[in-house]
């Protein structure tokens, strides 16, 4: 999990830096459409990222050997919410 973990925080500290950059292309009255295809690009990233963090969560359900089929079956049904809620 360290590696998925440095990956994700590594994910979102390069969205961290685009939002930045976003936020100094308004102040600075850059065109609209340069603008909107970064917050694009952010969303896809973050995306990507939650993407991710809900592999994590079904791969440590499945892969848990302390959790009886019950338990297993409630967090696949959680990670399953959160795909649905997207």
């Amino acid at each position: 999990m360290k590696a998925e973990k440095k990956d994700i925080l590594n994910r979102l500290k390069r969205a961290e830096g685009q939002l930045r950059g976003i936020q100094k292309m308004i102040e600075d009255e850059q065109e609209c459409i340069d603008i909107v295809t970064q917050l694009t690009a952010v969303r896809s990233s973050i995306n990507r990222t939650l993407g991710l963090v809900i592999s994590n969560q079904i791969t440590l359900a499945l892969q848990d050997p302390n959790l009886d089929i019950h338990q297993q079956e409630s967090k696949l049904q959680q990670a399953l919410d959160l795909i649905v809620k997207k």
